[in-house]
C-alpha cells in the first residue's frame, strides 16, 4: 500500500522543489493545505500564477518589476552616482531594509560558478558595463549621472568572491572607485540570512578592491 494518496505524494514532490524545503517540512506544508478551504488553497494558486506572469525583468537593473522600469530605477531620489552590484532581486529587499543605502542597485542573476557551467557571459555583466558607459563613465565626467562608485555585495562564499574580483578587474580601468561589502558579514553566510544591523554595518565597513 502507498504511503500517501497520490495526489498528495504529488503535492509534496512539488513543494520539496522550494529552497530549503527537505521532505518532512514539504510533508507538513501539503497537509496544512489539506486543512484550509478550497477557496483559499485557489486563492493562493492564483496569486503564485498572477505573479508568475505579470512580475518581469527591469531593463535597466535586472531587478523583478510590474513595468518596464522597476520601482527603485523610477525613483528620482536615488543616487545615480552609486550602483550597489548584487546575486539576486532578494538581496536587494534585504539590502533596503537597512534604510542605509539610498543608491541605484544592478542584478547579476548568479555568480561565476564554472563548475556548474555558469561563466560571465551568463550573468548580466554586459549591461552593467552599457550602464557605465550611457551614464559617462569615470567620475571624470562630471554629470549629475555620472557613476562614482560600485559596491558589490555578492555573498561571501568562494564563486561571491571570485565574482567580486573578476567585476574589480573590469571596472577600475573605468575610473570608477569599487568597494566589497567588509565587516558584518561573516564568511559563507549569504545576505538573505543577515539581519538588517548586520548588513548596516556590512555597508559602513565597505572596503576598496
Amino acid at each position: 500500500m502507498k504511503e500517501l494518496p497520490e495526489p498528495l505524494a504529488h503535492l509534496v514532490e512539488a513543494l520539496r522543489k522550494l529552497p530549503g524545503i527537505g521532505r518532512k517540512t514539504a510533508l507538513r506544508m501539503a497537509f496544512f493545505l489539506m486543512r484550509q478551504p478550497v477557496d483559499e488553497v485557489e486563492q493562493l494558486t492564483q496569486a503564485i500564477a498572477d505573479a508568475r506572469r505579470s512580475l518581469r525583468t527591469c531593463s535597466v537593473c535586472h531587478n523583478l518589476a510590474d513595468q518596464e522600469l522597476c520601482e527603485l530605477c523610477r525613483a528620482d531620489a536615488r543616487n545615480p552616482r552609486q550602483i550597489c552590484v548584487v546575486e539576486s532581486p532578494q538581496d536587494i529587499v534585504n539590502l533596503e531594509k537597512t534604510g542605509r543605502y539610498q543608491g541605484r542597485y544592478h542584478v547579476l542573476g548568479g555568480v561565476i560558478a564554472p563548475l556548474s557551467g555558469v561563466g560571465p557571459d551568463q550573468l548580466n555583466i554586459k549591461s552593467l558595463l552599457d550602464r557605465l558607459s550611457a551614464a559617462g563613465g569615470s567620475a571624470s565626467g562630471g554629470g549629475r549621472d555620472t557613476v562614482e562608485e560600485i559596491i558589490l555585495a555578492t555573498n561571501p562564499t568562494a564563486e561571491g568572491d571570485a565574482t567580486a574580483l573578476y567585476l574589480a578587474k573590469l571596472l577600475k580601468p573605468l575610473g570608477v572607485r569599487v568597494t566589497r561589502l567588509a565587516m558584518g558579514m561573516s564568511i559563507g553566510q549569504e545576505l538573505e540570512y543577515a539581519d538588517s544591523v548586520t548588513l548596516q554595518h556590512a555597508l559602513d565597513g565597505r572596503r576598496e578592491l
